[in-house]
């Protein structure tokens, strides 16, 4: 009879190099969140609005200038965690802008090559910015053709997609860490109203508002959560309808917001209500909140300030007091060849001005005109 044989196979121990490499990695990381961990807390007045306090949470102060900086470094931090990234890992992104600069900053810090994949349409500002930062830009067509192109990207230089539409609600830490949410209530905590009755966010990769929204959850706070989408962008139909197979052949003309295809990290279960702000109303409210807060906002801070003031506008006919919070997203100096130059405006067809007139009127006397002739 044979006996089993006692001797332990074992091949010979790593020296775990790469190990070394990412604790290094993370380290440089966590440096970046010490310096730019929070943004300031904006509350403009309105007179219009003595009721209703309103606050801007202004990301555009992060050291990449928008929002995007908070998720390219959770994303990345995801990517190093999971063992996808190591030293001389290409990362690659499909992005219409902001995302991808931040990553690019980021990748420089890690001595990392980056390629962001993006629509032709893109503002030069954004695409300047990734290659200041030392990254390359790849171009495609129309916004749904972002994602097979920096998959294969990656397939062919052997990196890493970091793919921000479907790892945004994955990656931030949604309890805490510094979030976005987590650092909006703190700073609250102190306010006459500490506690928003409504915070607005609109929706890119859907990420922001998942972290919003599960933070509100995971604190039993009451406030809810209103998500605004834009024209040719299929995420409010599929809120209201359901259905998460929705495409378009469309791509949104509010650069960051708005997506041709339901993102996976849009998470419907964690929103309380979502509007359509036409695209004129968002560039309208985009130069009357710049006009108002003395610095250039971006679009996508002008669809959340119209939905806010939607918001609001209800709040008064319904004689309700309280506080609302909304983001500015990045600064408007990244538009000026689009959205602050009147004659793409006029060729793109935008007439903004009964949209500014309906804002200011409301701003400053608190009546919301409901229709409008555009």
């Amino acid at each position: 009879m044979t006996m089993p044989s006692n001797d332990i196979l074992s091949l010979d121990l790593p020296d775990c190099a790469e190990r070394s490499w990412a604790r290094q990695a993370i380290g440089l990381l966590q440096g970046d969140a010490r310096r730019s961990a929070d943004t300031h807390l904006i509350k403009p007045v309105f007179p219009g609005l003595q009721d209703i306090s309103i606050y801007l949470k202004d990301e555009s102060t992060h050291p990449t200038g928008s929002l995007k900086h908070r998720l390219a470094r959770s994303l990345i931090l995801y990517g190093i965690c999971n063992g996808y990234i190591l030293q001389g890992t290409t990362l690659v992104e499909a992005s219409s802008g902001s995302t991808a600069v931040s990553e690019a900053y980021f990748a420089r810090i890690l001595g990392l090559p980056f390629i962001a994949v993006m629509p032709k349409t893109t503002s030069p500002q954004k695409i300047e910015a990734i290659k200041r930062f030392g990254g390359r830009c790849h171009f495609v067509d129309r916004s749904d053709q972002v994602y097979q192109a920096a998959q294969q990207i990656a397939d062919e230089t052997h990196g890493h997609y970091l793919d921000q539409f479907t790892n945004a609600e994955r990656a931030t830490d949604w309890r805490g860490n510094n979030n976005v949410a987590e650092s909006i209530f703190a700073q609250m905590e102190k306010e006459p109203d500490p506690t928003p009755e409504w915070v607005v966010m609109s929706a890119g990769t859907g990420g922001t508002s998942a972290t919003i929204g599960r933070y509100i959850r995971y604190r039993s706070l009451s406030t809810r959560l209103c998500v605004a989408d834009v024209e040719n962008s299929v995420f409010f139909d599929s809120y209201r309808s359901g259905d998460r197979t929705l495409v378009s052949d469309k791509g949104s003309r509010i650069e960051g917001i708005g997506r041709p295809r339901v993102e996976p990290s849009f998470l419907p279960t964690v929103i309380d209500h979502m509007m359509r702000i036409p695209d004129a109303a968002s560039l309208a409210a985009m130069y009357v909140l710049s006009d108002r807060i003395f610095r250039q906002v971006g679009g996508s801070t002008g669809t959340n300030f119209y939905c806010l003031c939607e918001i609001a506008a209800q709040m008064k006919r319904e004689k309700r007091k309280g506080s609302l919070v909304t983001l500015i997203c990045d600064s408007g100096a990244r538009y000026h060849d689009t959205y602050y130059n009147a004659d793409w405006l006029k060729e793109k067809g935008f007439q903004l001005q009964p949209y500014i007139d309906q804002l200011n009127r409301f701003l400053d006397t608190g009546t919301f005109q409901t229709s409008l002739t555009q």
